[in-house]
């Protein structure tokens, strides 16, 4: 199979993933989001002693990248793992595993 412009645009998506769970904090975040889903922002400031406006940009680069959804609860704001964001990156992950790509 040869490399198209199909395979670069999922390259580049799950490449996107990849570089939100890159950061200590965003992977912390997904990883308690996995553990307890709903979770509200202000709870995890507290956990990763980092101020609120830190974790707001953390969480915007993991709703931007697709890894997460928000809900609002009243005046808060919930986060929850994506279910097919973290499948798009399982999936990545997994393509590299068993590599499809021959040269000509």
């Amino acid at each position: 199979m040869r490399y198209d412009a199909r395979m670069a645009n999922e390259a580049q998506s799950a490449a996107g993933r990849m570089k939100a769970l890159g950061h200590p904090v965003r992977l912390g975040i997904a990883m308690r989001l996995a553990a307890e889903p709903e979770t509200c922002a202000c709870d995890f400031a507290e956990v990763f002693e980092v101020s609120q406006p830190t974790i707001s940009q953390h969480l915007r680069v993991l709703r931007e990248a697709g890894l997460v959804t928000t809900r609002r609860r009243g005046t808060q704001i919930c986060y929850s793992l994506d279910a097919g964001g973290v499948r798009a990156v399982q999936a990545g992950l997994a393509g590299l595993a068993t590599p499809t790509l021959r040269s000509a």
